[in-house]
């Protein structure tokens, strides 16, 4: 089975090397003119999923090559870096090696010391979060999150991050989250929502990036004053965050 996949790959990047020297539009690409493709081919990848029934296999031929198209684009990028001398695909292969085997100190035990003991899935992710912070020197929890996201995505990449600092946005409104069981109650809510924001003249997408960005800055403040003090919130207890929470 090793064999077969580095065949497939060697076979896959043998085509492009092709395409780059016999095809015209392929060999003027640039990194910002795949820049739409990756993002379509993200997008039909999210698509396959969403129709894709994982007790029957139903779609998975879909996935299957969606998945191909989306890991074309991968080894595209790839090229265009090495056609320029920057790196080539061995080199995005070998990063994101390490980088999992880096933050997964729970499976490969760190050099030098035992693997460490987690206690679920949410001591997981906080371990990750904190080894990412470090890797990247980023003073937030919030640093790296993609500016590009759609609001509602970006929400989501706030809350969770900083609940790793014990934050969270306000409870919702007295009667708002009432008869709210399901996933389904949840999106019909958000889709109520968006419509009476449109009968107010209000933009759903501009008004949840703005509120995010505000609780984000809220977060950033929070750890400011925090690391003013020599202290990390990720550590300390609710009492004490609360101290900082808009100092």
């Amino acid at each position: 089975m090793s064999e077969k996949r580095t065949a497939s790959v060697a076979q896959l990047v043998g085509l492009l090397d092709t395409l780059r020297k016999e095809c015209p539009w392929d060999a003027r690409q640039t990194h910002a003119s795949l820049r739409p493709h990756l993002l379509e081919e993200t997008y039909e990848v999210l698509e396959a999923l969403d129709n894709l029934d994982e007790e029957t296999g139903e779609g998975v031929a879909d996935l299957q090559e969606e998945l191909g198209d989306l890991l074309f684009q991968v080894v595209f990028h790839a090229r265009v870096a090495q056609d320029a001398g920057r790196f080539d695909l061995a080199d995005v292969a070998n990063g994101i090696y390490d980088k999992l085997r880096l933050r997964h100190p729970h499976v490969f035990a760190p050099e030098g010391e035992d693997v460490v003991q987690v206690d679920g899935p949410d001591e997981v992710i906080a371990n990750w979060d904190r080894i990412k912070k470090q890797e990247k020197g980023r003073d937030s929890v919030l640093d790296g999150i993609p500016r590009e996201l759609p609001a509602l995505a970006g929400a989501a990449k706030v809350v969770r991050r900083s609940a790793a600092l014990g934050f969270c946005p306000e409870e919702p409104a007295v009667g708002l989250s009432e008869g709210l069981a399901t996933a389904d109650d949840l999106g019909k809510l958000l889709l109520a929502l968006v419509g009476w924001g449109q009968e107010q003249g209000w933009d759903a997408e501009d008004v949840l990036r703005g509120t995010v960005a505000e609780y984000a800055q809220n977060v950033r403040d929070a750890e400011t004053a925090a690391a003013a003090d020599s202290l990390d919130l990720a550590d300390a207890d609710d009492v004490v965050r609360q101290k900082y929470w808009k100092k």
